[in-house]
Order: C-alpha cells, then structure tokens, then sequence
C-alpha cells in the first residue's frame, strides 16, 4: 500500500471511529460504571470485532450480508436485540462508585471476560460495519499490488485507531463522569447510557441498505 493511500485511509479510519455509535455508546458506558483500569478491557474486545469484520469483508463472507436479504437480516436483529438488551442492563445497573478505588487490583478474570466480550458483540455484531467495509475497502485496494499485505495494513491500522478511540471514552466517562457522586446523579447516567443503546439498536433494527 503506498504511503498517501495509507494516510488517507488513517484519517478516514480516525474520523469513523471517533463518529459516535454503539462503540462509543458501550465504551463510555463501561467507563461509567467500571472506571478506566477496570473498563479498559472494552477496548480490545472493539478492537476485536472491526477485526472480526475486516476478515468478513476479506474473505469475501460479506459479500453474502450484501447480496442476501435473509442473512443480512439474521445478523441485524440480533445486533439490534443486543444492544437493546445492554440497554436495559444499564437502566437496570445498581449504583455504584463511577472510579475505582486508588490502587485497585487488575481486573478479575470474569469481569474482564465478560467486557471484551461485550465489545466484541457489538462492533462483531453490526451488519452495518460490514456494509460499510465492503464500500470503502476498494478505495484502498490496489489489486495490482499483494491483497493479503494490504489486508494486514488496513486492518492494523483500523484496529489500532479502534482501541485507542476507544480506550479515549473509557477514559473520559470515568474521569469526567467520574465527578458525579451522587445516587440521584449515578442513576441518572445510568439511565441516560442505558436509553442510549436502546436508541442505537432501535436505529440498527431499522436500517435499510440503498
């Protein structure tokens, strides 16, 4: 891939991942509830799922979300299913502390399991991320040129600005939103993050591809 080709595709990739959406919704979400060392976790299981979907598109497998209605179909409403389900776990969130305590240990195992899951569901589990990829991925390929280094780069470069946009939300929620102390505050963020991914899977369920 030829440098300026890259750094157009670096500055496309920023702008997609810093464009608000499920991702930043979960992300945001977890750093509210979690605090930042605790909720970090998300990112790679974002990063994770544009991965998941970049060898979709690679492979050649999202050329069946886009020519078939039924399997296109299958994969939206249950990313939009999802969503709305993280969005009544978070309405439903106990109230807790937004940061964690000074020196607290790493991450347990479950909780940590349970986060990168959850990352990889919803950025894994959105059709439209597909869609998207095998729209803006032939820009950027030269076909003349090895497909599989070109792969590689893109998914490297797509994956790393993921995690670190990511990793940016997690870290302003549990900073920012971290000031907010009170049960009638903690709640009501809860509240808001939770009617937030309700809105995003309602938005995925009734996308329409042109």
């Amino acid at each position: 891939m030829e440098f300026n080709t890259w750094l157009t595709f670096l500055a496309a990739a920023v702008a997609i991942s810093l464009s608000p959406g499920p991702g930043a919704i979960a992300a945001m979400g977890v750093g509210l509830n979690h605090g930042f060392r605790r909720g970090q976790v998300i990112a790679f299981g974002l990063l994770m799922g544009v991965w998941t979907q970049t060898l979709v598109v690679g492979f050649g497998l999202g050329m069946l979300l886009s020519t078939s209605e039924a399997a296109f179909s299958v994969v939206q409403w249950v990313g939009a299913a999802y969503l709305v389900w993280l969005g009544i776990q978070q309405w439903r969130a106990p109230i807790r502390p937004l940061v964690a305590p000074e020196g607290e240990a790493v991450p347990d195992t479950h909780l940590a399991r349970t986060l990168f899951l959850r990352g990889w569901m919803v950025n894994a589990l959105n059709p439209k991320g597909t869609v998207f990829l095998l729209a803006v991925l032939p820009q950027f390929i030269d076909a003349a040129r090895p497909l599989l280094a070109q792969y590689l780069a893109i998914g490297a470069t797509f994956g790393v600005v993921e995690c670190l946009v990511m990793s940016g939300y997690v870290a302003l929620a549990s900073r920012v939103l971290g000031m907010l102390r009170e049960p009638r505050q903690l709640r009501w963020m809860n509240r808001t993050f939770g009617s937030l991914f309700v809105v995003a899977g309602a938005v995925l369920g009734m996308f329409r591809r042109a």
